[in-house]
């Protein structure tokens, strides 16, 4: 199995540390951890991951117009979002996807089970029921 470089942006410290925790306990996973929108343009410019892990609602620059600046950009365009939320009914879920995020993964998140969504949806996947995981949360 090949590395996964996974970036990671929350403007929450406890947040990114538990995300690093988690994406850690996989060997196959490489993660870079970043503060804000503005941090993860020059991230993504720089680091080329192979997926993007993103809180959605973070001051200055959210998620979604963070994802409108990468795909505006030809080196981050192509990379896959995965949108992290607590706002995860099934509207929210719907316009994070017509937005061209990968996935969502609802807030709070099982840490035992992150790295294994990350990659599903990395892949073009989903998993499990991610219909019922949104209701759920």
């Amino acid at each position: 199995m090949s590395t996964l470089r996974v970036l990671h942006v929350d403007d929450e410290p406890d947040i990114r540390e538990l995300v690093e925790i988690s994406l850690g306990l996989d060997p196959d996973l490489r993660v870079k951890s970043c503060a804000s929108g503005n941090d993860a343009l020059a991230a993504a410019a720089e680091w080329s991951p192979d997926v993007i892990l993103m809180d959605v609602m973070m001051p200055v620059m959210d998620g979604p117009q963070t994802l409108s600046h990468l795909r505006e950009r030809a080196n981050t365009a192509g990379i896959p979002v995965i949108f992290m939320t607590a706002r995860a009914q099934m509207r929210e879920l719907a316009h994070f996807l017509s937005l061209g995020a990968a996935g969502v993964i609802p807030k709070p998140f099982d840490p035992m089970t992150l790295a294994d969504a990350v990659r599903r949806y990395s892949q073009g996947g989903v998993p499990g029921d991610a219909a019922a995981e949104c209701q759920l949360a």
